[in-house]
């Protein structure tokens, strides 16, 4: 007689049961696809074990039915599952001062857990955001301010004169910052400090054309803020089996719902896309 083992969570092996502190896995709702209730309610039931967090990616809650947002929540709820709000808050400062904070309480009465802050877009002074921060901190939600780790991807020179039409060679890609990381890291310590309970680093050009210098600057955020406070968005895949091979299962990540299955081999022991990743080395039990 044989006892089939499905996989079990463990702090010592990749991550601890639900609520986690590591290792959290957040999906993006609906965004670029829709997703129905019931799709949700299917991707909960089968792998709901392995998902932590849901994101209205790009302010589409602002699209839908507020009695279809609060059901989405519920459902999540039910599965222990948190839901966090997307790029919106921006769209709200030209509607003044008094906009940020109704949308927070809407953001409450709606189910929400979690709002994010997109520093880039927002665009306001440091001591705007860090006020931000304590007010969804104030309405008993939880802040996760989004940073950008941006490249010079350019291609083609935009100086210098050429007739219309010539062909000038491409220079080299170039790996220099357009940010300062050192910037980027001091504003997240004080959103940290301010009470914001988890930094989203937007970093999915550190695995398009992966090199050391990319590398090294992930390297240098996890070692200043800590891998538990710090969240990937890892749209592609590519990018996760990237951070999933560089630090292991422990990773915060933002992937797409289509590849949370595949996320999870990573994350296993094996670190490949098989069940073997998923199941444990103990397939079965005799």
């Amino acid at each position: 007689m044989s006892a089939y083992r499905w996989k079990s969570f463990d702090e010592d092996e990749d991550r601890p049961e639900k609520p986690r502190r590591y290792g959290v896995t957040e999906m993006s709702g609906p965004h670029f696809t829709l997703l129905s209730q019931n799709v949700l309610q299917d991707i909960f039931e089968s792998m709901g074990q392995f998902v932590d967090g849901l994101k209205f990616s790009g302010g589409s809650h602002s699209l839908m039915p507020k009695s279809f947002v609060k059901e989405v929540t519920d459902l999540a709820h039910k599965h222990d599952i948190y839901v966090s709000t997307g790029d919106w808050a921006e769209h709200l400062l030209r509607k003044g001062p008094s906009a940020f904070k109704e949308y927070v309480e809407e953001c409450k009465q709606l189910g929400f857990d979690t709002i994010e802050l997109n520093v880039g877009s927002l665009g306001v002074p440091e001591e705007t955001l860090l006020r931000f921060v304590r007010l969804i901190k104030s309405a008993g939600l939880k802040a996760k301010p989004q940073f950008a780790v941006k490249f010079n991807k350019s291609d083609i020179p935009v100086d210098g004169d050429r007739a219309f039409g010539a062909y000038i060679a491409p220079r080299p890609r170039s790996t220099e910052f357009v940010e300062d990381v050192d910037l980027l890291l001091r504003r997240s310590v004080r959103c940290l400090e301010a009470g914001a309970d988890m930094i989203m680093i937007d970093a999915d050009d550190v695995c398009k054309h992966a090199d050391s210098v990319r590398a090294d600057i992930i390297a240098k955020v996890i070692g200043r803020l800590g891998l538990e406070k710090i969240m990937f968005e890892a749209s592609n895949p590519k990018a996760s089996e990237w951070f999933i091979n560089q630090y292991g299962p422990r990773v915060n990540l933002f992937v797409d719902h289509s590849h949370l299955m595949d996320l999870e081999c990573l994350r296993g022991r094996n670190l490949g896309k098989n069940h073997a990743s998923v199941l444990g080395s103990s397939y079965f039990l005799f």
